[in-house]
């Protein structure tokens, strides 16, 4: 049975355009990854500082892998563009 995995953004004010261009540069890593399924990203209408991405996949295993290939210059430079970290949760 697939999972469901959903991660929630916070910008920093003024910063919301540069997280999103930064998240959307980083899905087709996400969905090349084995066992991703799909993985979309939403921003909130009312509140553009709100951005989730939905990633569907094979297993929690299967995320966790695909996380240990991010280069952590990466996570440095995201940081630059939240204002919170980010919040994430497993659904089935």
């Amino acid at each position: 049975m697939s999972i469901t995995r959903i991660n929630s953004f916070h910008a920093r004010e003024r910063r919301s355009a540069e997280l999103k261009d930064f998240l959307m540069d980083i899905l087709p890593d996400i969905r090349a990854s084995a066992g991703c399924l799909s993985c979309e990203l939403l921003q909130d209408h009312a509140d553009p500082t709100r951005i989730v991405i939905l990633e569907v996949w094979d297993s929690v295993e299967a995320h966790r892998a695909s996380l240990r290939q991010v280069p952590p210059e990466s996570i440095r430079h995201a940081k630059e563009f939240l204002a919170e970290p980010p919040v994430g949760a497993y659904y089935s």
